[in-house]
């Protein structure tokens, strides 16, 4: 069957309710078993999203604090210490960091933190690699130049645990500013990336698919000017989000990939993603697939969009979602597109859209309908609500519309 609609609320205010149709918050088995050509870990539990470790150095102010090794620049010479050991002395900014990190205690299974005290250059073809048990506390401006392939970046881990980022400001042209793959127990603390390309943050389970990366905490990032997402996420178990705030990046803002148990505060875009389908806020690659269902496991409390391509988009197989808040206006293509997803809530407390793209539910024939989708507390102005195909238990409740239409099933 397909959805009823609630007559918005000034009808209601005259005194006219429409019929509301309550959600089941069940999917169809066989309309859950599918195949996916990407190889996929152990399926999680279903669980509320990790509590991760705080880090307690990640609010204190840059460099502050005791350290174990540290980079520190004098007029153009870097040196290296540990203790009272040089380990490095020259005009090479990844030489000197990465000098101190590997100056640390051999085979630890404790934390260690080594201090950068000045700001320099580094080629996009090169990295500084962290070994588990490593904190980072950049305090100064990394600058990226020219041109690399791969999986480069200034800070750059593989295979690890217990890495902690406590500050970082970017610039230039990385290829990532911060990659991590196949890792556990992350803290990225005050990230700070004004870039002219690439990609902000990507975390990844994709060395390995089966196994998942677990437990991730991300206080704040802040990323303009990259071609592609400010951060982006596949193959995450335990996923924590202070605010992600994105200026005119050319992809999304925030882009989940296959990611589950996920709490995000806060979702901030401009312009991320202008003449392109990718959006402030994309969920894609069965993100939040648990196990072959989608119970509630990723929470977002509020998404603005303003410009840029899409506001809301969930594709291919996502959803165990609920958005709060929404606040989008004038984006280039739809204002929210849910496209073969399960169980979301958009505007579980409230929202605007206002201008812009349609809010749109749609579907594509390879994967299962729409189903258990939730569109509700809107605001929506100088815009549309339309579904087409029909979906499975959809319900749209309580929105308000302002020299806007509605097309429901």
């Amino acid at each position: 069957m397909g959805s009823r609609s609630e007559l918005p609320l000034l009808t209601a205010l005259l005194g006219r309710r429409g019929p509301e149709r309550r959600r089941t918050g069940a999917l169809a088995a066989a309309a859950l078993a599918l195949t996916t050509t990407a190889a996929a870990p152990a399926a999680p539990e279903a669980q509320a999203p990790v509590a991760l470790a705080s880090s307690a150095t990640a609010a204190a102010a840059c460099g502050e604090g005791a350290y174990q090794a540290e980079a520190v620049l004098n007029g153009s010479t870097w040196t290296a210490r540990r203790g009272s050991s040089t380990v490095y002395t020259g005009g090479d900014l990844r030489a000197a960091v990465q000098a101190a990190v590997n100056s640390l205690t051999a085979g630890r299974t404790y934390k260690e933190r080594v201090v950068v005290r000045g700001s320099g250059s580094m080629s996009a073809g090169s990295r500084i690699s962290l070994p588990s048990y490593t904190a980072l506390d950049v305090c100064g401006t990394i600058n990226v130049t020219g041109s690399g392939s791969g999986d480069q970046a200034p800070v750059y881990s593989r295979g690890t645990r217990d890495v902690e980022v406590q500050h970082l400001n970017v610039t230039g042209t990385p290829l990532y500013g911060i990659f991590l793959r196949n890792v556990q127990n992350v803290v990225l603390g005050q990230i700070d990336m004004r870039l002219s390309s690439g990609l902000g943050v990507r975390i990844d389970n994709r060395g390995d698919t089966t196994q998942w990366t677990r437990n991730v905490r991300i206080d704040s990032v802040y990323v303009s000017g990259a071609s592609s997402h400010a951060v982006e996420t596949y193959g995450v178990d335990g996923l924590s989000v202070g605010t992600v705030t994105a200026r005119n990046v050319g992809e999304s803002g925030l882009l989940l990939n296959q990611t589950v148990n996920a709490t995000i505060t806060r979702v901030d875009a401009e312009n991320a993603g202008t003449g392109t389908g990718y959006a402030a806020f994309r969920m894609a690659n069965r993100n939040g697939r648990v196990g072959s269902s989608y119970p509630t496991n990723i929470r977002v409390g509020e998404v603005v969009a303003r410009g840029g391509g899409r506001g809301v988009f969930c594709v291919s197989e996502s959803g165990g979602a609920v958005i709060d808040r929404v606040s989008i206006s004038n984006t280039g293509n739809n204002a929210v597109l849910i496209e073969n997803c399960y169980n979301v809530t958009v505007a579980a407390q409230s929202g605007t859209v206002s201008g812009g793209g349609e809010i749109r539910l749609a579907a594509r024939t390879e994967f299962p309908n729409n189903s258990d989708i939730l569109i509700q507390n809107l605001t929506v102005t100088n815009s549309a609500i339309r579904e087409s195909p029909c979906g499975i238990n959809t319900t749209f409740r309580n929105n308000t519309l302002i020299n806007s239409s509605q097309s429901v099933c």
